[in-house]
């Protein structure tokens, strides 16, 4: 890049994000005015800056779900789906799937949880023409197989254009993927795409057997498949998509450094990878800033940036129409 043409702005290059929680992605500030409305007590959810405070992820996990427990209602999550949307059209994306979880919405019951999904759906549907949102509904892997169950039922009676997708986040230490292979296989009958965390916290065998038990499309992280040379020709033959979020792994002290972590390795590898956020206001990022990180420290252009997100598109729960259509806006200027 040439003086004369100036610094790249990352944020208006046209995005799409694969591993995103509607939850994660709610801003401090939001959070915190909802509880005030509601007198809603979370106290040790925030640090003296207002960010959200935790030292290590099991203490994310609980920072995670107070500041989740604000969300009463399907107009809480209209809201926050509106201001969420919004800070994803101001970095750029213009095709975002994001982890819906019944477990939050209405506790697992059906009927609560399609109120809930209405609500939601109403604003995504006011906001199409700027931004295409897809729901894929997640279980909760922490609060065990026996409520994931729940969770798959309330996806698979939900399938259609706006829940396209199945998978599973949480605390990925705990249970093997088999327990949960009922719920997969109850989603992947209802016609849904199916991808799940692992290789976050667990290791590369944690991938394979996600992978062989569960039978995900995708993986959510997937970085420490970099361990297992085997598993990454594996990933690389198969083409199964790592949905990959750098800042997050080093926010929570995966690896020290953007420097240390995998992705480049992984891509040089064959492997296909896509960038996202995770919970962006929890590790400080958002896409823009993702990008620019990225291209400094390992020598990205815009090329590599626009070839990261035809993986992402193909890689994508939504129907063959909307692929076209969000195909077709990566390629503008």
């Amino acid at each position: 890049m040439s003086r004369e043409e100036g610094p790249i702005d990352w944020a208006a290059i046209p995005k799409v994000e694969l591993h995103h929680h509607l939850e994660g992605a709610a801003d401090p500030a939001l959070i915190c005015a909802m509880a005030q409305e509601k007198q809603i007590n979370i106290t040790g959810v925030f640090d003296e800056r207002g960010h959200y405070k935790y030292a290590d992820f099991p203490e994310f996990l609980k920072v995670y779900e107070a500041a989740t427990s604000v969300l009463k209602t399907p107009v809480d999550y209209a809201r926050l789906t509106r201001a969420v949307l919004e800070g994803a059209v101001d970095q750029g994306v213009i095709y975002l799937e994001t982890f819906l979880s019944p477990d939050f919405c209405g506790g697992r019951d059906l009927s609560a949880w399609r109120d809930y999904l209405a609500a939601m759906q109403e604003v995504a549907d006011d906001m199409a023409d700027t931004i295409t949102l897809r729901g894929i509904v997640t279980c909760i892997r922490h609060f065990g197989p026996d409520k994931a169950k729940q969770t798959a039922l309330c996806a698979a009676e939900t399938a259609g254009d706006f829940i396209v997708g199945y998978g599973m986040g949480g605390d990925e230490t705990m249970g093997r993927p088999r327990d949960f292979a009922w719920g997969f296989d109850c989603a992947r009958e209802a016609g849904l795409h199916l991808t799940a965390h692992a290789g976050e916290w667990g290791d590369a065998h944690m991938v394979r057997d996600t992978i062989d038990d569960l039978h995900v499309e995708r993986i959510g992280h997937g970085v420490r498949a970099i361990e297992g040379p085997q598993l990454v020709e594996y990933l690389a033959a198969s083409g199964i998509v790592l949905e990959v979020c750098p800042a997050s792994n080093v926010a929570l002290g995966l690896y020290p450094t953007l420097s240390a972590h995998p992705i480049a390795r992984l891509r040089d590898a064959g492997v296909r990878v896509t960038i996202s956020t995770d919970d962006p206001p929890f590790f400080h990022t958002n896409m823009g800033r993702e990008y620019a990180a990225l291209s400094k420290t390992f020598g990205w252009t815009p090329e590599d940036f626009a070839a990261l997100n035809t993986t992402a598109i193909e890689a994508g729960f939504c129907d063959d129409t909307t692929r076209e259509a969000i195909a077709k806006r990566l390629e503008r200027p």
